[in-house]
């Protein structure tokens, strides 16, 4: 392929993508209309809504806790989430005295099923460095004081194991329905880097 004209605007991302797509077709790598499947599926399918309700269902269900912490990828198929970037789930938990709080040192892994696509900031060099090195003023300066006794643990996401965070149940919620809980459950809290909060609005 030619190099481009020195006068000649450099190709968008957009274009650039759409190009990377027609050659991987034109080499029988994927099939017509596959990328564009996969990008609906990413907006319809793969959302934080997911991890929500698999959150939401381990604070009414100790059972499906369990099941959870043993198994993730499992117990999400409980409730009909699977898919791409899912294969091998893990939830850590936290408590009263551990956060934890995961990242991908590599490049941007998750688990799609859960939390979606990843957010910008997770996939900057600066969130991926400083996380491991200071999650604590990191998670501070991104709005979330812990206190010096709270253990952080810092889980690096890879290409075979994708982590999430389960959060503690937030007080005074007894009362509300699984529903309910679920729209507390923000992608940060599964991500780590926030706490749930509750509103007496609910």
């Amino acid at each position: 392929m030619s190099a481009p004209h020195p006068n000649q605007p450099a190709a968008t991302p957009e274009r650039r993508a759409f190009a990377l797509r027609d050659a991987l077709v034109d080499r029988g790598l994927i099939e017509a209309g596959e990328a564009e499947a996969l990008a609906h599926r990413a907006l319809e399918e793969l959302s934080p809504d997911n991890g929500a309700r698999v959150v939401a269902r381990a604070w009414v269900d100790p059972d499906f806790r369990e099941r959870l912490l043993s198994n993730a990828t499992a117990a999400a198929k409980e409730l009909g989430i699977d898919g791409p970037e899912g294969r091998q789930m893990v939830a850590v938990e936290n408590t009263a005295t551990t956060h934890n709080v995961i990242v991908c040192t590599q490049c941007s892994c998750t688990a799609w099923p859960l939390l979606g696509l990843p957010p910008a900031w997770y996939k900057a060099p600066p969130y991926r460095a400083r996380v491991v090195r200071e999650a604590r003023t990191l998670l501070a300066e991104m709005g979330l004081q812990l206190p010096d006794a709270t253990d952080i643990r810092v889980w690096d996401t890879s290409g075979e194991t994708r982590y999430f965070v389960l959060p503690m149940r937030p007080e005074g919620t007894e009362h509300l329905t699984e529903e309910q809980l679920a729209r507390l459950v923000t992608r940060d809290a599964l991500i780590g880097v926030a706490r749930i909060q509750h509103s007496s609005a609910l």
